[in-house]
C-alpha cells in the first residue's frame, strides 16, 4: 500500500476549476485531473448544515451530521469517534495532520498534529509548534482589523521556527514582493497567500522529517475569496454591481486564489514522487450569494472590543473570549449559570428594536455572534433591552469592508491519483465515502462506525434531475 497525502483546498468548485482548466489557467489541476480518478461529492445537507465545519468532521470520520452532531467551528474535540489519522496512527503509521478544519486526535499520536486556526479545545502536537501556530492564529482571527496584536517578542518567536521548520527562499521573496506591493495599491488580501506559502514550508518540512504513510493538508484562502470576490468574478447574478475601481483591485481575486492553489498542487505532485497516492478533498465548494441583494448585499460584524462589548452587556461573570469565522466567536465562563448569564446579556441587546446578536449556551460555553448582515447607519444606537442604556454601535463593533457574495453548495471534489495514474470519471458519490476510501488506499478496514462505503465498491450515483 502507498502513502497518501490529501489535499484539502475548502470549497473550491468544480465548475470554477472546470471553466479554469478549460482557460488554460491551470495546468496542474489539469495534469492531475488527468491523472485521477474523478467524483463530486455530495454533502447530502442543506442550510443550516451546511457547513464546512459540518463537512470536514463528515471526511474524517465517515459519519454525517445526523451522526456526529458537530454543528460549531471549534468544536470538533468534542467528538469521541475516532478520525482517519487515529485509525492510522493506532496501526503504527506516522501521520501528518496540518491544518484539517474541527479536529482532533486521540493520544498518544503517532506522529505531528497542527490543529486549524479557529481551534480552541485542541493544541498543536509536538509543543514545538505552538510559536507557529499562536503566529498564524492572530492573523486568521484578526484579518478584519488591518492590525494584528502581536509583540516584537511574538514575530521574533515565529522567525526562529520558520528558521528552523523548512522556511524557503521562494516564501522570503514572496514576502517581501508583498509588502512592496501593499505600498503601491490594495493588495492586502493577497496576504491568504503568503500564509499559505508559509504553512506549506512547515508542511513540507514535517513531511521530509516524519515520512507519514497519511498526510493532510488543509487551506481556507480561496474560499475566503470566494465568499468575499465572487461578485467581482462574475458580475452579471447581482443587482449590486461593483465599481470600476473596485473591479480593478479585485476581479481577478477569485483566479488568484486557484492559481495559488494550483501551484500548491505542482508542489505536492514534486513532494509526493511516484509511489504516493495523492487525493484532492474539498468537502463542499460555493456559488454565488443573492439572497441580500435587495438589502444592499450581506456584510457582518465583529465585536471592536470583547471587553467593552460584554461591559456593555452588563457581563460580570469571568470568561475567556475565542473569535471563529466571519461574526462567530465562543465565549468560555467558569459555569453553567455563569454561561447563561452571558448569553443573556448578548441577547438583550438590540438595534432599533431588532436583536443585535445570537447567543446560546451549553454547559459552561456559550457560542455568539451578531446577527445583523445590513448595512447600518454611522450613527446606529446599541441598547440593552428593557432599559434606557445606549451607545453608539461602531464604538463596540466595526463593519468587515466586504459584502459577502458567495455561499456555500453541497457538491464538491474528490480526485484520487494513485501511483497507477489512469484517468476515470468516477460520477457522483457521498461525502460519507471518502473515510472509508482513504483507509481502503492505506490498506486499513474501515470500523463499524462508518457508514459510507469505499468508492471501490459503491456504484456511482446519478445527478438529481
Amino acid at each position: 500500500m502507498s502513502s497518501v497525502i490529501v489535499l484539502e483546498f475548502n470549497e473550491l468548485s468544480p465548475a470554477l476549476v472546470d471553466r479554469f482548466v478549460r482557460e488554460g489557467a491551470l495546468p496542474n489541476f489539469r495534469r492531475l485531473h488527468d491523472e485521477a480518478s474523478t467524483y463530486v461529492t455530495d454533502a447530502e445537507e442543506v442550510a443550516p448544515n451546511l457547513e464546512p465545519w459540518i463537512q470536514w468532521v463528515t471526511v474524517h470520520t465517515g459519519l454525517d451530521y445526523r451522526e456526529h452532531r458537530i454543528f460549531d467551528l471549534g468544536d470538533g474535540h468534542k467528538l469521541d469517534h475516532p478520525r482517519i489519522w487515529d485509525l492510522a496512527s493506532a496501526a503504527g503509521m506516522r501521520v501528518l495532520v496540518c491544518g484539517s478544519m474541527n479536529a482532533a486526535y486521540r493520544a498518544p499520536l503517532h506522529g505531528v498534529f497542527l490543529p486549524d486556526p479557529w481551534s480552541v479545545g485542541v493544541s498543536p502536537h509536538p509543543a514545538e509548534l505552538e510559536p507557529y501556530y499562536a503566529f498564524v492564529q492572530r492573523h486568521v482571527h484578526e484579518y478584519t482589523r488591518g492590525r494584528v496584536p502581536l509583540s516584537a517578542a511574538d514575530y521574533a518567536r515565529f522567525l526562529r521556527f520558520m528558521a528552523t521548520h523548512g522556511l524557503s527562499a521562494a516564501t522570503v521573496l514572496a514576502i517581501a514582493r508583498q509588502l512592496a506591493a501593499e505600498r503601491l495599491g490594495p493588495s492586502g488580501w493577497k496576504r491568504a497567500a503568503i500564509l499559505d506559502r508559509l504553512q506549506w514550508d512547515v508542511f513540507r518540512w514535517y513531511y521530509e522529517r516524519e515520512r507519514p504513510r497519511l498526510a493532510t493538508f488543509f487551506l481556507n484562502s480561496t474560499a475566503h475569496l470566494q465568499h468575499a470576490y465572487w461578485r467581482n468574478m462574475d458580475p452579471e447574478p447581482f443587482a449590486l454591481k461593483p465599481s470600476a475601481e473596485e473591479q480593478a483591485a479585485y476581479g481577478g481575486a477569485v483566479l488568484y486564489g486557484y492559481r495559488q492553489m494550483d501551484r500548491l498542487i505542482g508542489a505536492c505532485l514534486r513532494l509526493a514522487g511516484p509511489a504516493t497516492t495523492v487525493v484532492l478533498c474539498t468537502a463542499l465548494s460555493q456559488q454565488p450569494c443573492l439572497s441580500y441583494e435587495s438589502a444592499g448585499g450581506k456584510t457582518f460584524y465583529k465585536p471592536t472590543d470583547a471587553e467593552r462589548l460584554f461591559a456593555f452587556a452588563g457581563v460580570e461573570a469571568p470568561y475567556r473570549y475565542a473569535p471563529l469565522m466571519s461574526e462567530e466567536f465562543h465565549v468560555y465562563a467558569e459555569t453553567e449559570a455563569a454561561a447563561r448569564e452571558i448569553a443573556a446579556g448578548l441577547c438583550a441587546l438590540r438595534v432599533a428594536g431588532r436583536p443585535a446578536m445570537r447567543a446560546r449556551s451549553e454547559g459552561a460555553e456559550v457560542f455568539a455572534g451578531c446577527i445583523l448582515f445590513d448595512e447600518l447607519d454611522a450613527d446606529a444606537r446599541l441598547q440593552v433591552s428593557g432599559t434606557a442604556k445606549t451607545a453608539r454601535f461602531f464604538d463596540l463593533f466595526y463593519g468587515v469592508d466586504t459584502k459577502k457574495s458567495g455561499m456555500h453548495h453541497p457538491d464538491g471534489m474528490l480526485w484520487i491519483r494513485t501511483p497507477e495514474r489512469r484517468h476515470r470519471a468516477g460520477g457522483r458519490v457521498p461525502l460519507r465515502a471518502v473515510a472509508p476510501t482513504l483507509l481502503g488506499l492505506l490498506g486499513l478496514p474501515k470500523p463499524a462506525s462508518m457508514t459510507g462505503d469505499a468508492l471501490a465498491r459503491i456504484e456511482p450515483r446519478r445527478a438529481a434531475a
